[in-house]
């Protein structure tokens, strides 16, 4: 199904972020060559690095991801070195080594729905991602748009099965190559003036960094984090990018975040929110939102397949059967982050 969508962000009440982080490290200056491409412009950043426009030796365009994080580096200017502190230089080399181990993974995967990584490499005692540069918008933006439109449905429910159709097949391929997403929200999500959904922005780095570092703000994003990811010790794997994808499809029925699952453990507001939009969405689709977004993991869909079989179903008034528990087994963590997002025209509703 084609699907366009309008963006023009408003200045507030849009959907949550991470906390902030201190000032991020200088971007390198525009005409710097790093591994053969030639830094055009910043056109990101954030609190593990920043994202440049490049150009490589043949004249692509290229996004270039640089590992930077603001909690535990800094650079003066753009020709500066990059300077670390003797207390944290270990947990700055255990994410340096995620970020490359996780280039090399992603690089092993072809899908449309997955962001291509064309190169990675190590420089200026930092790593580099290489990356499709996409033009489009993110899932993020859409949402803050057509929920200012003020309608009864944010998204028609065709839309949104047919957009989370093609994300799960590129989670599928993730989760296939024992890896995990780890930060799946509507920011993550990007749609491509091409109309393509593409997952970007994956979280190895951030999730290495998570596990004991009293350096770094909380690793995760408020109302999208399943409730294993807002503790250092907990079991991590498929089940928690699908409880992210619930809260994705959430969002885009109600227009905003859900209840954030440490807040739901104490008074779970979510069924009531759910059972609020039955007059406007099918029941199928209201009770998968349910189902991969219990705050047990066992309930949950046991994987992508298994929540690709009830997306696909028809709009039927079902509930849910019960799900069998999640594969245990060990899996990676990826990190990416996007390329600049251009605005797409009009609102398909």
């Amino acid at each position: 199904m084609h699907r366009v969508f309008a963006v023009e962000l408003p200045t507030s009440k849009s959907l949550m972020t991470q906390a902030p982080v201190k000032r991020s490290p200088a971007p390198l200056f525009p005409g710097t060559m790093v591994g053969g491409y030639r830094i055009v412009r910043k056109i990101a950043s954030g609190g593990f690095g920043q994202v440049y426009l490049a150009v490589s030796r043949s004249g692509q365009d290229v996004a270039v991801k640089e590992y930077l994080p603001a909690s535990l580096a800094s650079r003066e200017h753009g020709d500066a070195p990059v300077v670390v502190s003797k207390d944290k230089q270990v947990l700055y080399r255990m994410g340096l080594r995620s970020f490359f181990e996780e280039g090399r993974a992603l690089a092993q995967i072809a899908h449309p729905s997955v962001v291509n990584v064309l190169n990675f490499f190590l420089e200026n005692d930092t790593v580099y991602l290489v990356m499709d540069y996409l033009q489009g918008a993110s899932l993020q933006q859409f949402i803050v748009t057509s929920a200012g439109l003020k309608h009864a449905k944010i998204f028609r429910e065709s839309t949104i099965r047919s957009l989370f159709d093609e994300i799960l097949r590129g989670l599928r391929v993730v989760h296939q190559h024992k890896m995990l997403h780890l930060d799946i929200k509507p920011a993550n999500i990007f749609v491509t003036d091409e109309d393509r959904a593409v997952l970007i922005d994956f979280g190895a780095a951030r999730d290495v960094l998570r596990k004991g570092s009293k350096f770094l703000q909380p690793m995760f994003t408020p109302g999208f984090s399943a409730p294993e990811m807002q503790g250092r010790d907990k079991s991590i794997g498929p089940w928690s990018d699908i409880y992210g994808i619930g809260a994705c499809i959430y969002s885009c029925m109600k227009g905003y975040p859900p209840p954030d699952a440490g807040a739901r453990q104490t008074s779970d507001a979510l069924p009531a929110m759910l059972g609020s939009m039955r007059s406007l969405y099918s029941n199928g689709l209201i009770d998968l939102v349910a189902s991969c977004m219990q705050l047990d993991a066992a309930q949950r869909p046991h994987s992508v397949l298994a929540v690709q079989t009830l997306l696909s179903a028809n709009p039927v008034h079902e509930r849910v059967s019960a799900i069998p528990s999640p594969d245990t087994r060990a899996y990676q963590v990826s990190h990416l982050t996007p390329g600049r997002a251009k605005p797409l025209t009009d609102v398909l509703r």
